[in-house]
């Protein structure tokens, strides 16, 4: 009688046993779970805000549309005269007109003109024909100037030509859009406006400052 009684607490206690590690079974499982439900959570997170720091990066650089420049490369003198006494000049001489682009799309311009002036006083013009610049790239356009002082006043130009320095300006306005994305274009005007002066003793320029 006290074996069966010892063999009904024994099985007794085996059940309890069962349930217990049956519902730590359970716990830890649940525990997995809840763990991968949060480890999910933060992943969607991070992965939100990594979207919305990429979104901005793009926003502010690549989808940003910057004016192009417009500016005169090196300067070769082909011929360069000048008469103190008169006074008068003239000169031949081969530039680029040259379109940079920094946007991340093409920029495509219309034809527009680039004016040479003396003190305000427009001297002679060059085309500047419809083109592109592409994505991040200059666009080098070659030209020949030819310029004299036919027409122009005689007050300050002799003594700009004693003291044996020209100065002379150069100004140009482009309108064209910039294409991003193949879906967005955005109107940008581009404007120049160099000064070039010459040494008329050297033939040669001395400085050739553009803004």
């Amino acid at each position: 009688m006290a074996e069966k009684n010892q063999q009904q607490s024994f099985a007794s206690g085996n059940g309890y046993s069962r349930k217990d590690e049956e519902s730590a079974t359970l716990h830890s499982e649940d525990e997995l779970k809840r763990q991968k439900r949060i480890k999910l959570v933060m992943y969607i997170g991070a992965f939100i805000v990594f979207q919305i720091i990429v979104m901005t990066v793009f926003g502010l650089t690549v989808m940003k549309v910057k004016t192009p420049k417009v500016r005169l490369g090196g300067i070769n003198v082909l011929n360069l005269n000048s008469v103190p006494a008169t006074p008068s000049f003239d000169t031949t001489f081969t530039t680029q007109i040259r379109v940079k682009n920094t946007n991340w799309g093409p920029y495509k311009f219309d034809a527009g003109i680039a004016t040479f002036m003396y003190q305000g006083m427009a001297m002679g013009q060059v085309s500047i024909p419809k083109s592109k610049a592409g994505m991040r790239s200059t666009k080098k356009i070659d030209v020949t100037v030819s310029l004299n002082s036919n027409g122009l006043p005689s007050s300050n130009l002799g003594s700009d030509l004693n003291g044996g320095l020209l100065t002379l300006s150069s100004q140009a306005k482009l309108t064209g859009k910039v294409e991003l994305m193949f879906i967005m274009k955005k109107k940008k005007s581009a404007n120049m406006d160099c000064t070039i002066a010459f040494d008329l003793s050297s033939k040669t320029v001395q400085t050739l400052q553009c803004k």
